[in-house]
């Protein structure tokens, strides 16, 4: 029989596209959910499931709905590249938010981070969880962030947390960067399974992909959850090879596209790390 949470789940971000298939994989375990999002949720409630509308940057709602919640799946905020300002309020604020309720609770905190606060790595380096952080834009700057925060909470108030470095989270891989980045939808379920009944994670790191044989990334704190990757992009090789930007930049870092936006820097490409 499937582990049923002893309290409530807290699932922002709910009304996105990450946020359905979780909502819908763990409603299907007889799991309470708690769901909330600042757009409506597009489909059906699910039985023993609630939905409250609400933004990340009021900090009453916030702690209002984590009330009584042992874990808070957090995927609410921007997640794509935008201007300062516009990541500012949801990815910072936001996120003082839900980790201030996650203390009050004594809840613990998964966090949808992205490849993107690493995405300056060069594809050629294969890297492991406690890399330096290279945030590619403002968006990956924010999950760098995160990331420091959930230590932070970790060291001073013993919040246990779970940061995702998520690749790229799609139905199936569509160019050749995914091979090495593609989680898919079904991997990313159980590891949310996984980081909630999990007996203890401290504050972890988790990179987000699947079981690629061409993957950047090496060590991370999977095994304090018991989590392992079921699929992989390579059987989706021989679609995609070949599939590329043609564009020096994004084809270099491991953060692709995102690299090359607002991209103006003279004199070429900065070698490993720092160096020129």
């Amino acid at each position: 029989m499937t582990d049923i949470p002893a309290k409530p789940v807290l699932l922002t971000g709910a009304s996105g596209a990450l946020g359905r298939q979780l909502t819908r994989y763990l409603s299907g375990l007889g799991w309470t959910l708690k769901l909330t999002d600042i757009a409506p949720f597009p489909d059906a409630v699910p039985p023993g499931c609630t939905f409250t509308k609400a933004d990340l940057n009021d900090g009453v709602a916030i702690l209002r709905l984590a009330e009584g919640c042992g874990m808070i799946l957090h995927f609410g905020g921007v997640s794509v590249e935008r201007p300062f300002e516009e990541v500012l309020g949801p990815n910072i604020r936001g996120l003082y938010h839900i980790y201030e309720a996650a203390r009050r609770e004594g809840a613990r905190v998964l966090m949808a981070s992205s490849n993107h606060a690493i995405g300056f790595h060069e594809r050629s380096e294969k890297i492991d969880a406690d890399c330096a952080q290279l945030p590619d834009g403002y968006y990956g700057l924010t999950k760098a962030y995160a990331e420091l925060m959930g230590r932070m909470y970790w060291f001073k108030h013993g919040v246990e947390s779970v940061s995702v470095r998520i690749g790229s989270c799609f139905p199936e891989p569509t160019e050749q960067r995914m091979l090495s980045t593609w989680l898919s939808y079904g991997d990313l379920c159980r590891l949310c399974e996984r980081a909630t009944l999990a007996a203890a994670t401290e504050c972890a790191i988790i990179w987000g992909c699947s079981n690629n044989s061409r993957t950047f990334w090496g060590k991370d704190d999977r095994d304090r959850l018991g989590w392992q990757p079921q699929d992989s992009a390579d059987a989706y090789a021989n679609q995609v090879m070949g599939k590329v930007s043609g564009d020096d930049v994004i084809e270099a870092y491991q953060g692709g596209g995102y690299t090359r936006i607002d991209y103006t820097r003279a004199g070429g490409m900065p070698g490993k790390l720092f160096g020129d």
